[in-house]
């Protein structure tokens, strides 16, 4: 049972940042790389609201997600600058980084796979290497969304991950985001422990 709900136009305190990593412009729409953004778009439409508020250089919605009131970011600064937007917006609403929730891709793990992670390195990715040098370390939570590796060894990584899905390939990684999408709010909900028991497994 989902338990998201519209904002309900009330002040309050944010109690979670969730922030979700891409790159803006179409150039990058449906691309392994902007999977983060996708995400974003699938919570959206479960809430039936837009994540279209320019602030903190990012495009964002107040919404509640398991029970706590979220304050929804896609980061507009590309991805290797992502942390300035974080930054702001934890300085403003004195989220602690422990409840700062990322979702973004990695070639790590298999496609259409889903990893949560209470912390830890950047693996190479930029979006999350530039959170962690400008947010105060890398103790926040997690969802990695599979996008696989490399077809081939003298393929370059960075075509890989910004190459687009096929129409097929994109139905799927829409179906990984909406797990994508539960398991951030069963983090919120539940807790990551849990969280982490039911939808770390392959897709």
């Amino acid at each position: 049972m989902r338990l998201f709900s519209r904002p309900s136009g009330k002040s309050g305190g944010v109690e979670w940042i969730i922030v979700f990593l891409g790159n803006p412009g179409p150039r990058y729409a449906n691309t392994r790389h902007n999977v983060g953004f996708m995400a974003c778009d699938a919570l959206a439409k479960n809430l039936g609201i837009k994540v279209d508020r320019l602030k903190f250089k990012a495009l964002t919605a107040l919404a509640t997600v398991g029970g706590a009131r979220a304050f929804l970011m896609k980061p507009q600064t590309y991805m290797n600058l992502s942390g300035d937007a974080v930054r702001q917006a934890m300085s403003f609403y004195k989220v602690p980084l422990e409840r700062v929730l990322v979702l973004c891709d990695d070639v790590a793990i298999p496609e259409f796979s889903l990893r949560l992670r209470r912390s830890g390195s950047a693996g190479g990715h930029n979006g999350l290497k530039d959170i962690i040098a400008k947010c105060g370390g890398d103790g926040f939570p997690r969802i990695k969304i599979g996008v696989g590796g490399k077809a081939h060894e003298d393929m370059d990584l960075a075509d890989h991950v910004l190459g687009a899905y096929t129409a097929q390939a994109l139905v799927e990684m829409q179906a990984t985001c909406e797990r994508a999408v539960d398991a951030a709010e069963a983090i919120i909900r539940d807790g990551i422990d849990h969280a982490m028991g039911v939808y770390n497994t392959k897709a």
